[in-house]
């Protein structure tokens, strides 16, 4: 039995490598021909674009692709020793369909396992030089969730307004930072500008208004330029759909408490996104447990009915965790249900497909 288990681990391996990289060769090949009139009209050379945005691409097409090709490497496998009747033959030597999944499910585990380890400290890298490359060379790539009119609270008791933020060069304009004590405002801060300076991480002004407000008026000072002292950085203002994507999983948590710090709305969208990068490999063992239990019996139309079946039951399976995802952002369901219960639907057929397959 356990040559019998490195048989199927390594076949599988070897099947799921391979899908992997034709698959990985054909979305290249078609995201080229689409974006190359951007990479040329942009400037962009064959080293930027093969080295820097290809390059870092891969990790996370491997991410995507993997459930796919893991569940056509089930597929395969076992139609292949299906209609050579090698699946009747260990069921008559007195191997159970059940211990017979053991070794797919062992290679499910391990792919999962590589696959979030992976996503959690690798991928995110190679994201954010990728999505660095789309912002500066392909149209049509703006994620940006806080456009203008932005409000962060800094503290329990006080508030920030700026109208606009450039995120490529870390300023803010027009600004207001309002401080309160109980339901009167204490102090009262406007500038035109300010410039967020690295060298020194804090924020300065290129000309302070401030109001100190007592119980008869107020007292103004005006200064040309001067730090301003806050707890916002300028990453809580230039908020992107796409920033969990490029942050490890601490510091996706990190991300998410800064959010509900700082009072930006919109929580849930990255809670959603985090949540279900943590719960995807979770599909990698489920699709496994389909693979093997559709393909246990022999049914007309060869290896191409089951990898039609395949692709069918792909599809759905991502749609449903698309179509789930909204309902999370909107707060309809909590992000943790909207991660999971795809993943728990299509579990509980896998179990009922392998219960209903022929012992």
């Amino acid at each position: 039995m356990r040559k019998l288990d490195r048989y199927i681990f390594f076949r599988l391996l070897t099947i799921s490598v391979f899908v992997t990289a034709v698959l990985i060769c054909i979305y290249i090949l078609v995201d080229f021909s689409e974006n190359s009139d951007d990479f040329v009209d942009r400037g962009a050379s064959l080293y930027q674009i093969w080295g820097e945005y290809y390059l870092h691409y891969i990790p996370e097409m491997m991410r995507l692709i993997s459930p796919l090709a893991v569940l056509i490497a089930c597929l395969y496998l076992t139609v292949q020793m299906t209609e050579r009747l090698e699946i009747i033959a260990i069921k008559s030597s007195g191997i159970s369909l059940y211990r017979l999944a053991m070794p797919y499910l062992f290679f499910g585990l391990c792919v999962a396992t590589l696959i979030s380890y992976l996503d959690a400290f690798v991928i995110p890298e190679s994201n954010a030089e990728r999505i660095a490359f789309e912002q500066q060379y392909l149209s049509g790539t703006s994620d940006r969730l806080d456009r203008g009119g932005i409000f962060r609270q800094d503290s329990d008791s006080t508030i920030l307004n700026i109208e606009y933020f450039d995120p490529n060069h870390n300023i803010g304009y027009t600004v207001t930072f309002i401080e309160f004590n109980g339901d009167e405002i204490r102090r009262s801060i406007n500038a035109n500008r300010i410039t967020w300076v690295d060298s020194t991480s804090q924020w300065v002004t290129d000309s302070l208004n401030e109001r100190i407000f007592d119980q008869v008026g107020f007292t103004e000072n005006v200064t040309p330029r001067g730090p301003l002292e806050m707890n916002i950085l300028p990453r809580d203002l230039a908020r992107r759909s796409s920033d969990i994507y490029q942050l490890t999983y601490p510091q996706a948590l990190e991300y998410i408490e800064s959010i509900r710090r700082i009072g930006a709305g919109g929580v849930t969208l990255p809670m959603v996104q985090l949540y279900g990068r943590m719960a995807y490999p979770i599909s990698i063992l489920v699709v496994c447990l389909i693979g093997f239990a559709l393909a246990t019996e022999r049914r007309k139309g060869g290896k191409g009915f089951y990898i039609a079946m395949g692709l069918a039951i792909s599809f759905v399976y991502l749609a449903f965790i698309k179509i789930i995802e909204p309902f999370g952002i909107a707060g309809t369901v909590t992000p943790e249900f909207a991660a999971i219960f795809p993943h728990a639907v299509f579990l509980t057929l896998g179990l009922g497909m392998l219960l209903a397959a022929k012992k």
